[in-house]
């Protein structure tokens, strides 16, 4: 920075664009509070049908997310603005100060032009007779000391401006079409965000050269900085696309068999560096954008670690998604990784994936945990658990959804791919309990149907649920209890089952939908899940109903019947399944069950605060009156429902019996859901004081539960072979 151009600096009109950028950002605070409270609010609870369900629905959510993202953006430029103003007028000040002061000890100062300045002595006569030795010029200490001055200042000054500059053009080009959801408080946090990425990069571009005390340093400062957009950018920017890959290849073959301490690192330091690139691929600048398709294009390239002794080292997707196991990517780079990956995996068709990634590669171990990172599937499947955009779009190809489900009997993917099914299906981020479960869209509730049918297939389907999808199809059928209550009542019980989904009848056949539940049903993690799902179904349309009589045309005990009995159908096909299965002879089948119940159970409370397994009521029945009791009185029923299976309650009357505590008989069994249902019925007339016969609802229930039960078992001898006798 010239020494003139700050010594006369006139910073009014920034000041003015600082005011405007002020006013601006106020406006933009309005008009997010508006878009989120009403705009999307509304949209989140309409009945949304046809093209508008699978666009409009979205547009609006989007449309919604970027006035937040623009209000964001405009306070970041506000704040940088504002702070760079205030530094460098602090700077002017001092370099005003610091010149008066030289002229008072007759040192001038002049500005020379591209950023260079001198500082002379003038000239006194009364030096001449001066007893300090002075002979006529300023002491050279003087003119050297205000010249260090001037120059710390002017420096200070250059940087402030520069950095705020660099920030500026990094938050404006971090999205190309919309605003950027990074937020800053002044320039100073900006620039060490920038600086600190900086850094980081050189450290990683000479891997070898950084001790263990080095790694700890660079992965405090990743921790620190992991969900900032500069930070994220200018760290991948500075280490290139294949530059981080070999960053990455050399950590793991540098720290192999890692214990301890130095294991626990590597494994944060994993997670930091993921969840670094997760954030930087949002960025939409030409930059990123040319390091997201140079990433994608070095799926193929063998990188080897400089002191390995084996020339084969990992493929570059083996390498990418060993770090996509933690965070969110963005949508389109998951899209066209994902689109390149499984391209390559259907071309060796289902049984031979594992020679296509595992083979070759024995010595490899890319991950700090779980596994060894050599199938890049698994890591791909994980980032899309985390991404449910992504995730549908991975799966509405019945094509690749089958192919996926067919490789799990020939890989270990299965649990991955189970997550990456269930935040597809469910709208959910695998693992986040603060989102809101939205509506099911026609897509997600077609993938839903094409994973029933997979399963319910006879001579192998059901094999599926044993190679570690059992748990997440469990998950999904919790989701899904709306759809799958109407598909078991058929056509006209919409008014019983309410939902909100887009497509409550897609589901398809009875028999696809019988032989999912009993399949799931030998799956202990996934039996819970059912059980769980249906119970917190029920309780809530119980509570639903008989608070709000519009919602059904009939009778309060019609509606208490069909409910009754849709919850001794779910349950009966579980048990009669696991009977006929032959479990209950099997102790430590038995345990197993029992532990998932309770596991699942701390599970399923987040259920009900996301409204996964909850009633949602669409406006025409009610939808808007609804929306607060959906989130207070009934999900404190439901979350009753399970905290008694949670304590192992007893069953009332019944031989000291635990609810859901046994499957050894199926009359346990039966009484289980019945006593359940029963006191999800007791909680909302007593919550609600209703003029409602306690004992005529019980007995209502009983008969209904036990009607169902029967029926459960004549849906699974019409659907499925069943053992005699």
């Amino acid at each position: 920075m010239d020494l003139d151009a700050l010594r006369h600096g006139n910073f009014s009109k920034l000041g003015e664009a600082i005011t405007d950028w002020e006013q601006m950002t106020k406006k933009l605070a309005d008009l997010q509070k508006d878009a989120e409270s009403n705009l999307k609010s509304k949209a989140d609870k309409a009945n949304w049908v046809g093209v508008n369900a699978s666009v409009s629905r979205d547009f609006i959510t989007k449309t919604a997310a970027e006035f937040a993202d623009a209000h964001t953006q405009a306070n970041s430029i506000t704040k940088i603005l504002s702070d760079t103003r205030g530094e460098l007028i602090g700077y002017r000040t001092q370099l005003s100060e610091a010149i008066a002061r030289g002229a008072r000890q007759s040192l001038t100062v002049l500005d020379t032009g591209e950023g260079t300045f001198t500082v002379t002595g003038n000239t006194r006569p009364d030096w001449a007779s001066d007893p300090s030795g002075k002979t006529g010029a300023a002491d050279q200490k003087e003119v050297n000391a205000l010249r260090e001055e001037i120059e710390d200042i002017l420096t200070k000054a250059t940087q402030s401006d520069n950095s705020a500059a660099k920030a500026l053009r990094l938050i404006v080009d971090q999205a190309k079409y919309g605003f950027s959801d990074a937020s800053y408080s002044d320039r100073d946090s900006a620039a060490k965000a920038v600086a600190a990425a900086e850094k980081l990069a050189k450290m990683a571009k000479k891997p070898s050269g950084m001790s263990l005390s080095d790694i700890a340093d660079f992965n405090r400062t990743m921790e620190k900085y992991k969900a900032d957009p500069l930070f994220a950018e200018q760290f991948a920017k500075g280490l290139g696309a294949k530059g981080t890959l070999q960053f990455w290849t050399e950590m793991t073959s540098a720290h192999a068999g890692a214990r301890g301490s130095e294991l626990e690192t590597m494994k944060s330091l994993q997670q930091n560096l993921g969840l670094t690139l997760a954030t930087a691929s949002f960025s939409d600048s030409d930059a990123m954008q040319h390091w997201k398709k140079d990433l994608v294009a070095e799926r193929n390239t063998n990188f080897v670690a400089a002191n390995s002794p084996n020339p084969v080292g990992a493929l570059g997707s083996q390498v990418i998604s060993s770090l996509m196991r933690k965070g969110v990517y963005d949508t389109e780079f998951l899209d066209a990784y994902r689109e390149k990956l499984f391209k390559a995996d259907k071309g060796a068709g289902d049984a031979g994936t594992h020679d296509l990634w595992v083979k070759g590669h024995d010595a490899l171990d890319l991950v700090f945990g779980d596994g060894n990172g050599r199938d890049p599937l698994e890591g791909l499947f994980d980032g899309l658990s985390h991404n449910p955009e992504a995730a549908v779009h991975a799966f509405e190809s019945k094509t690749d959804l089958d192919h996926m489900l067919g490789t799990t009997m020939y890989t270990d993917r299965g649990e991955f791919l189970g997550r990456a099914l269930e935040a597809a299906t469910t709208g959910v981020t695998v693992g986040d309990s603060t989102q809101h479960a939205l509506p099911h869209s026609e897509t997600q509730v077609q993938i839903m149907k094409n994973i029933m049918e997979a399963v319910a297939q006879p001579g192998g389907g059901s094999d599926l649920v044993s190679k570690g999808l059992g748990d997440s199809l469990g998950n999904m059928a919790a989701s899904y209890m709306p759809e799958i209550s109407q598909t078991l009542a058929g056509h006209g019980a919409e008014s019983v089952f309410i939902t909100d989904s887009d497509d409550p009848d897609g589901l398809g056949e009875v028999r696809d939908v019988v032989r999912f539940l009993s399949s799931v049903s030998a799956d202990p993690d996934g039996r819970a899940g059912i059980i769980f799902g249906e119970s917190i179904y029920t309780s809530t349309l119980l509570d639903s109903h008989l608070t709000d009589p519009s919602l059904f045309d009939g009778p309060k005990e019609q509606v208490i019947d069909n409910i009754g009995k849709n919850a001794g159908i779910i349950e009966g096909i579980v048990a009669h399944s696991v009977a006929d299965g032959e479990v209950r002879d099997a102790a430590e089948g038995e345990k197993d069950y029992n532990e998932a119940l309770k596991a699942k159970g701390d599970f399923a409370k987040t259920w009900i605060a996301i409204g996964l397994a909850n009633v949602s009521v669409p406006n025409e029945y009610g939808g808007a009156a609804m929306g607060a009791v959906a989130g207070g009185m009934v999900g404190a029923i439901a979350g009753s429902v399970v905290d008694r299976v949670l304590k192992g309650q007893e069953l009332n009357g019944v031989k000291d019996e635990a609810l859901y505590a046994s499957a050894q008989d199926l009359y346990n069994a039966r009484d289980s859901v019945s006593q359940q249902t029963q006191w999800a019925a007791e909680d909302t007339i007593r919550r609600h004081d209703l003029d409602l016969p306690t004992d005529g609802t019980n007995d209502l229930i009983r008969n209904a539960v036990n009607d169902g039960w029967d029926a459960s078992s004549q849906f699974l001898s019409g659907t499925k072979e069943r053992p005699s006798g």
